[in-house]
């Protein structure tokens, strides 16, 4: 069974094992695929996926994993070689091939000090957990499994550490976060010691970079519903080392009437959100600023201009954690504009509706079901208000769309056509003038080119003739 499910891979990785295996070497296939086939998952088909890549561990040294493959593959690259690692792609298909090994992490590195090794159960031994921590041999698929990870995976649904957790979070910090990702994504119970280990060694992920945190964290909200790793990371304090501000979200909203704390309305809109990673992102975001902008007034809590805060803390957070430009810009713009739909109510007029859509942009749809997703409320009656809301508002998305081009909504005539008119060489006048015409497309619509260009005189006048 194993061998059908993994026969992609396997006929692509064979022209490579069996040079390893003709040399007096021994080669071993890990990594997700070994356990994705053993659970039975993914399908077939995305195994054969050449997005798929092929993970091999041998006793060969890099130079001799470089020497073996380089005849029999389109491209190699040696970035990783003095971490044990040479990688390759043959039609299609990528590989990454590794000395068996043993690292350590120096307490004060972001590097791994890395030894080669002879035994593949050293070597596993060194993995992030039990459930990766798995191997089949090549070509005769003999399964290596010392630590019962398979049990683990799925019998006991317990995620756990080869050895101890303490050496393993040493070896890499950032398996602190990578746990959260298989607690979520294969429903497992963490291991008591585990969770006692990242309780106390969360500040190691000072040394992991920024880059790799994102990654993970990315990876974790990839899942189609994170929230059982989410709380991983809040009960043990790992997400506060690269989400500082996210703790203080566990307060009440009303300390008189006890209402859901913000911490845990956040996890459950991330938890409503499909799996996009701006939308996820945004969902997680969304309400950072509430702890910095919380005011009592009359005997209540308020929040006022959380957006606003909220999405300047968010464009300095994704900023540490480097995340590209356009990434940051589109969360920050869906945290600024989450409370945008709560100012408007049923018979809203076309040019609020314009003006939303505008707004938001590309983002539209985006905003509309994170806007959906941030009603956490068991009140039925709550819920059903604002669903009938949004519904209103997407059918009268639909008939302005339909109606006048909403998604390029701009101004009736360009900026060559406002110099023509008014007799005026490009620079910012005509910018202004612009956005003065837009602003009438956005209350009006469509009033006509004529119209508009009598409007545009009228503008100009004033401007030039102010009373």
């Amino acid at each position: 069974m194993i061998a059908e499910r993994l026969k992609p891979l396997l006929d692509d990785a064979a022209p490579l094992t069996e040079r390893f295996v003709a040399s007096g070497y021994r080669i071993y296939l890990v990594g997700g695929p070994v356990r994705d086939a053993l659970a039975g998952r993914p399908d077939d088909g995305d195994l054969a996926s050449r997005d798929v890549d092929i993970d091999l561990t041998t006793d060969a040294l890099p130079d001799a994993i470089e020497e073996l493959i380089r005849p029999a593959v389109d491209a190699i690259w040696t970035q990783g070689k003095r971490f044990g690692t040479i990688g390759a792609e043959r039609r299609g298909r990528r590989f990454e091939i590794t000395t068996h090994r043993g690292e350590a992490y120096d307490p004060s590195s972001r590097k791994p000090d890395v030894t080669f090794g002879h035994d593949i159960g050293v070597d596993l031994s060194r993995r992030d957990f039990t459930v990766n921590a798995m191997a089949l041999s090549l070509p005769d698929l003999e399964l290596i499994d010392p630590y019962d990870g398979f049990g683990d995976l799925m019998e006991r649904k317990v995620l756990r550490t080869p050895g101890s957790p303490e050496d393993s979070f040493s070896d890499d910090p950032l398996r602190m976060l990578r746990a959260a990702r298989f607690i979520a994504g294969w429903n497992l119970e963490p291991d008591p010691a585990l969770v006692d280990a990242a309780r106390e060694m969360h500040e190691r992920l000072s040394v992991v970079s920024p880059e790799r945190i994102a990654d993970e964290l990315d990876k974790l909200l990839a899942l189609p519903d994170p929230t059982a790793g989410m709380w991983y990371t809040v009960r043990t304090g790992v997400i506060g080392e690269f989400l500082p501000e996210f703790p203080a979200l566990e307060l009440e909203q009303d300390p008189i009437q006890r209402h859901k704390d913000v911490l845990a309305h956040t996890i459950a809109v991330v938890g409503k959100t499909r799996p996009d990673r701006i939308l996820r992102l945004a969902a997680l975001l969304h309400d950072i600023g509430k702890p910095k902008t919380r005011a009592y007034v009359d005997g209540g809590v308020t929040f006022h201009h959380h957006d606003v805060v909220g999405a300047r803390m968010a464009r300095a957070r994704l900023t540490a954690l480097r995340y590209p430009n356009d990434v940051i810009d589109d969360v920050v713009e869906l945290v600024a504009l989450h409370l945008r739909f709560h100012t408007y109510s049923l018979g809203w007029t076309d040019s609020a509706v314009r003006r939303y859509a505008t707004d938001a942009g590309p983002l539209l749809g985006r905003l509309n079901e994170l806007t959906r997703a941030d009603c956490t409320t068991r009140n039925p009656r709550k819920v059903k208000a604002l669903a009938d809301r949004m519904d209103e508002l997407e059918l009268r998305l639909a008939d302005l769309r339909r109606r006048e081009e909403l998604d390029a909504i701009r101004p009736e005539i360009d900026g060559a056509q406002v110099m023509e008119v008014l007799g005026l060489p490009p620079g910012p006048t005509v910018g202004r003038a612009l956005s003065f015409l837009l602003e009438i497309r956005l209350e009006e619509g469509l009033i006509g080119r004529d119209a508009v260009i009598e409007r545009l005189h009228r503008w100009w006048e004033q401007e030039n003739h102010p009373t």
